[in-house]
């Protein structure tokens, strides 16, 4: 979901809440092949608060997992927010992929865990980003950039 860092508490009480483009198209296409996590560093929600807004515009369907750095214990890029999760899920690092548009926090430490990673640049920050399998500046582009280095597909 969009983030608007000037919106103050958690995100299910916001005036205005709304899909980042292409999302919702990609989820579609994946949901029935993978096991779909989503996880928040988002300060003010819990996994329950993460949850109902997700449900504000109806993306919560498309995910089979939880989780929120409140109730984790961990923050992102600590590679224990992303161990925590794989072993919750029961499975490896090794057989997770990351897609998160901060660099240093979603990257860095899914990379660290042994996790792939793509990165979504929607602004198109210049730069050197070592750390991501894949580099993508849409989110329709997240299942071939997932073909490109899993043979999950």
């Amino acid at each position: 979901m969009r983030d608007f860092p000037e919106k103050e508490g958690p995100m299910y009480l916001w005036d205005h809440v709304e899909w980042i483009s292409g999302t919702e198209e990609a989820l579609k296409q994946l949901h029935d092949r993978f096991i779909m996590v989503i996880a928040t560093n988002a300060g003010q929600s819990d996994t329950q608060a993460m949850i109902k807004a997700l449900k504000r515009v109806g993306a919560e369907k498309y995910f089979q997992y939880f989780f929120s750095s409140k109730d984790l214990g961990y923050e992102k890029p600590n590679i224990r927010f992303f161990q925590s999760i794989a072993v919750q899920i029961g499975t490896l690092p090794e057989e997770c992929a990351m897609i998160g548009n901060l660099y240093e926090k979603d990257i860095v430490g899914a990379k660290q865990c042994g996790m792939s990673t793509i990165f979504f640049n929607e602004i198109k920050i210049k730069g050197s980003f070592p750390l991501a399998d894949e580099v993508i500046t849409n989110m329709t582009d997240v299942p071939k950039a997932l073909a490109a280095f899993t043979e999950w597909m």
